[in-house]
């Protein structure tokens, strides 16, 4: 994956396991549906998916932070090693990490 992509995933995985629900649990908790354009402004990153139960409440699923975190985990990992390779390649061939 292109390195502005994996950060782009990064910054999502990021914003799952450490950004705040508070519009979320908001709308959850509600007596009615708020306006579209208050909807608009709201939010739902966190949201997985959100539908109606037949007592008249909302329920609201949320993506699983444990996962999020545990993604962002093999990334590091991942970057560690490659930067590690990098800089063993780097010292062997008497270059420096950025290929000269």
């Amino acid at each position: 994956m292109p390195k502005s992509e994996t950060r782009k995933v990064i910054a999502g995985l990021e914003k799952l396991a450490f950004g705040k629900v508070n519009d979320a649990v908001t709308l959850a908790f509600a007596d009615e549906i708020p306006p579209a354009e208050i909807l608009s402004k709201m939010n739902l990153f966190h949201v997985s998916s959100i539908k109606r139960v037949k007592g008249g409440g909302v329920e609201v699923q949320f993506f699983d932070r444990q996962k999020a975190l545990e993604r962002l985990y093999e990334y590091a990992k991942d970057d560690a090693a490659g930067q590690s390779a990098a800089s063993l390649l780097a010292a062997l061939t008497g270059g420096n990490d950025n290929g000269s």
